[in-house]
């Protein structure tokens, strides 16, 4: 890679892989940054009709956003480039999501106050503490995360499952399952009749 700044999907294709993000990918890590930082200060800083925050969310993912999208500001994030949400999906206020790693949000999804999405991951051995591992957070169809959850990266939560408030999701989530606690664990089916 030269020291130009590559494009967005080079960018998605590189944080998919899972591998080891080099030092170059700062530069791209640096822009976006300040590309989400513009946005959000925008999006969290002033009234907006629900038009307008669709039209905002639109320019932070880089994709177009269903206008059913809502969201209760603010919202934080440090790249935004790689979310991608469903239709009929709402996030609550104080969210914040490292999405650097993908962020894939299906359908029907809800999303409670202060929650936590993260896909980096760093090195355990302190001299390599400053290399970063992407990996992916998927969200199946009609989801519903509680408030003050954090889920770690890799994880995928399948349709239908609900996300107990404060938990801390460390492994994929079978499709209508409820899961709770730290480290989050199922509880049980959710009732489906």
């Amino acid at each position: 890679m030269s020291d130009e700044i590559i494009d967005i999907e080079e960018f998605r294709k590189i944080m998919a892989s899972g591998k080891l993000v080099e030092e170059k990918m700062l530069k791209i890590f640096h822009k976006l940054s300040q590309e989400a930082l513009k946005i959000t200060m925008e999006l969290n800083n002033k009234y907006h009709s629900e038009a307008e925050i669709v039209d905002l969310f639109s320019r932070l993912t880089g994709k177009s956003v269903d206008i059913s999208f809502r969201l209760f500001p603010p919202f934080h994030t440090d790249c935004g480039k790689n979310i991608t949400v469903g239709k009929n999906v709402f996030i609550n206020s104080c969210c914040k999501f490292q999405d650097q790693g993908g962020i894939v949000i299906g359908n029907g999804v809800l999303i409670g106050h202060n929650v936590t999405l993260a896909t980096l991951n760093h090195d355990e051995r302190p001299q390599f503490r400053q290399n970063i591992y992407p990996k992916p957070i998927k969200i199946g169809n009609n989801v519903w995360i509680g408030s003050n959850a954090t889920v770690l990266q890799g994880v995928t939560i399948g349709d239908g499952a609900i996300i107990g408030a404060n938990a801390l999701v460390t492994h994929n989530v079978p499709e209508n399952t409820i899961v709770a606690g730290v480290p989050a664990r199922i509880l049980r089916k959710v009732r489906t009749n």
